[in-house]
């Protein structure tokens, strides 16, 4: 029984199949039993009219704080059950209990009294939840870099009506865009060239009042957190500014042309895809121009990725050969022609001149020899190997990022925003792909992935758009994605901190800074309220109001664990909420049996789990403990960057626990899934709970 009461309340759905597959009496009983006089309410639709209605009385009339609604996932219906001024804990008896448990059985019933008891023990144990709201928050916005996705984002957030810093380090802005010829088509049913217009966008630019443009500017630092950052900046004499947010637009730069000598990169006649950009600007174009594309791209000796915007640049320039010199001849060597977008009715258009020859194939050598450029291609369609003679040969050369280290970032784990493997700004690149580890502070453009100029505008109004749901967000003290909305944020009991640098480590959005001491301090509007820190914690001094030691152990210990003679073993899934739990929610609507003896709670992220619980866990009796979460690495990526993979390596110490309580190492497991992945979750599940059972039971059970 619980000591402490609270205006607490259960209401329960009997819909959707609860009712046909469990007896709600006996429910209500067991969380009146658990909970002591606990009000209780249940309805055949909840989520329906007559059901709120009848549910908003249920609160009023009992003066509820805090409630538990028993009905469907949480991932469901979330507006119908939010209830102004009531904190509400929702208990999956749908698609994780009734939908997949055998109905009316005895193991389905123990289920759901179980989760119940569960939420209620969570809900008992939580605190009141006081959002972290600075004292000012500026609305302005800091947008560095002046090329196309810069331009774009200051223009939209300018007319979002906020106020932008707009900082570029030369003294034109307009970055690679601006030193363009012609564009290629941009949107459906265009095959033309056109006109730059990078010179108008700059002009609203600089005549929109709500744009402060700091041209010939760099960054000397930039500190503090989403809502109140201090940027440095250095122009004739230094200048300090406050902004909420920043977008990071710092563009793009060739590959290095040094590596190209292969290819015949640093001969007269040799050039590359910016040069000739240039060069057809003044000069006469020859008379036989050789494009060869993926110049250093595609390669693991150099770029192993491809660029995105080469095959369309190229098809461009051929086109400038052909309106220049009307008798020309354009060979084009590719290993894979890639046009993204509209830009597939382009390409057929120019495949369409059949003065632009196009042949795929490898190049062996090109050179130089008696006023023209030989190129040997080997494995083309025309033959074997082919010698084509050219009066220039122009080298599409893939795009590599520029450094964001001149962003004198002020936090613990680098002046620049973190990069994965080539160098790009890193992100969560599937599900929200302009958010960087460092919150507040989004990219856009190239720095962030290859892409062309289409492509550019769409990234800084994109990125834009975060950064002012970010300043927002602040004002209101909520997260940002992905838990968007959350109000909590990670209180510290410093009196028992050791200064052990694990919070400050292993937090992949550099929340924490830390002084000489290495004790920690916290920026919290920087969090994103993963909870990775509670699972670093090794003396449990990191908590949020709603997600800490003590509200997770006490949902581990409301289960009533059966003796080891009874022959039902209990065992304890931890589930990631981003990937895992919608993976088992999809299992329910699937029907796919899961087994009655795994209870469930969702955890924000694998990493959040502290190896507290799961003593708790064992000792309370559980046969096992399964974690999962989501896959790690970058072709599939944890929400939180790298809490799976930090769950991996806290195994080790896991494994240490296992050994003093003397229990086998298959007492813990941890897996991973994808969102998608409903059948192999079931399949994860069932076979780890044969296997606990072939093992036998936990001998902490007879203690």
């Amino acid at each position: 029984m619980m000591a402490e009461k609270k205006h607490m309340a259960l209401a329960l759905c009997s819909g959707c199949g609860i009712g046909a597959a469990l007896d709600t009496d006996k429910l209500t009983a067991a969380a009146t039993g658990f909970a002591g006089n606990l009000p209780c309410m249940q309805h055949e639709a909840l989520c329906s009219e007559s059901g709120l209605d009848v549910l908003h009385r249920f609160t009023k009339e009992h003066e509820v704080d805090h409630l538990a609604i028993a009905a469907c996932s949480p991932r469901v219906k979330s507006e119908e059950f939010s209830l102004t001024g009531i904190y509400v804990e929702r208990i999956n008896l749908r698609e994780q209990v009734a939908w997949v448990m055998e109905p009316g059985e005895e193991d389905t019933q123990m289920c759901a009294e179980d989760q119940t008891r569960m939420a209620l023990a969570r809900l008992h144990s939580i605190s009141e939840i006081r959002p972290y709201v600075p004292d000012h928050v500026n609305r302005d916005i800091l947008v560095v870099g002046g090329g196309i996705a810069g331009l774009t984002a200051a223009r939209e957030g300018a007319e979002a009506g906020y106020t932008i810093h707009l900082v570029e380090k030369r003294k034109i802005p307009g970055g690679y865009a601006g030193r363009l010829y012609k564009l290629s088509p941009e949107g459906a049913g265009r095959n033309t060239l056109s006109e730059p217009d990078i010179q108008e966008l700059v002009r609203e630019v600089q005549e929109n009042p709500n744009i402060n443009l700091h041209l010939e500017t760099t960054i000397q630092s930039i500190s503090g957190e989403p809502g109140n950052f201090t940027v440095r900046l250095q122009h004739e004499k230094e200048q300090t500014i406050g902004v909420g947010a920043v977008v990071v637009s710092t563009g793009w730069k060739p590959y290095d042309t040094n590596r190209l000598g292969h290819l015949g990169y640093g001969a007269s006649r040799v050039k590359t895809l910016e040069e000739f950009e240039q060069y057809v600007r003044t000069d006469a174009v020859p008379g036989r121009v050789l494009f060869i594309l993926c110049a250093g791209s595609r390669d693991k000796e150099h770029l192993p990725y491809c660029s995105s915007y080469c095959c369309s640049a190229s098809l461009k320039q051929a086109l400038y050969v052909r309106e220049k010199n009307p008798d020309a001849e354009v060979y084009i060597v590719y290993r894979d022609i890639r046009t993204v977008g509209f830009q597939e009715e382009f390409y057929k258009m120019v495949q369409a001149d059949d003065a632009i020859l196009m042949t795929k194939g490898s190049v062996e050598s090109v050179r130089e020899e008696h006023g023209e450029v030989r190129v040997v291609v080997k494995d083309s369609l025309i033959a074997n190997e082919v010698t084509i003679a050219a009066d220039m040969v122009v080298l599409a050369t893939g795009m590599v990022p520029n450094s964001t280290i001149d962003l004198q970032l002020q936090y613990r784990q680098g002046s620049g925003l973190p990069e994965i493997e080539y160098d790009f700004s890193d992100s969560h690149f599937i599900c929200f792909p302009y958010e960087t580890r460092r919150t507040g502070i989004y990219a856009a453009g190239t720095v962030r992935a290859p892409m062309d100029i289409e492509q550019s505008r769409e990234d800084g109004a994109g990125a834009m758009m975060k950064a002012i749901q970010s300043v927002e967000s602040v004002k209101r003290g909520e997260a940002v994605h992905p838990r968007s909305g959350d109000m909590t944020f990670p209180e510290l009991f410093m009196e028992r901190c050791t200064d052990c640098k694990r919070c400050t480590e292993e937090c992949p959005f550099g929340m924490y800074d830390e002084n000489e001491k290495g004790t920690p301090l916290p920026n919290p509007a920087r969090c994103r309220r993963c909870g990775i820190c509670v699972g670093s914690c090794p003396e449990r001094v990191i908590g949020f109001a709603d997600y800490d030691i003590n509200s997770i152990s006490a949902m581990i210990k409301a289960v009533d664990v059966p003796d080891e003679f009874e022959e039902k073993p209990r065992i304890l899934l931890f589930i990631c909420e981003n990937d895992a739990y919608p993976a088992l929610d999809a299992a329910g609507v699937s029907r796919l049996r899961i087994s009655p003896f795994v209870r469930v709670i969702p955890v924000r992220c694998l990493g959040s789990i502290n190896k507290v619980w799961i003593s708790d866990a064992l000792a309370h009796g559980y046969d096992g403990v399964l974690q999962i979460g989501c896959k790690p690495g970058d072709d599939y990526q944890c929400h939180f960057i790298h809490g799976s993979e930090l769950t991996k390596k806290r195994g080790e110490n896991l494994q240490e626990t296992l050994e003093t309580m003397m229990l086998e190492p298959e007492r813990i497991r941890t897996q991973f899934v994808e969102i998608t992945e409903h059948h192999a979750i079931v399949s994860i599940i069932n076979a780890y709970v044969e296997e606990l059972e072939a093992i036998g039971p936990n001998p902490f059970k007879s203690m």
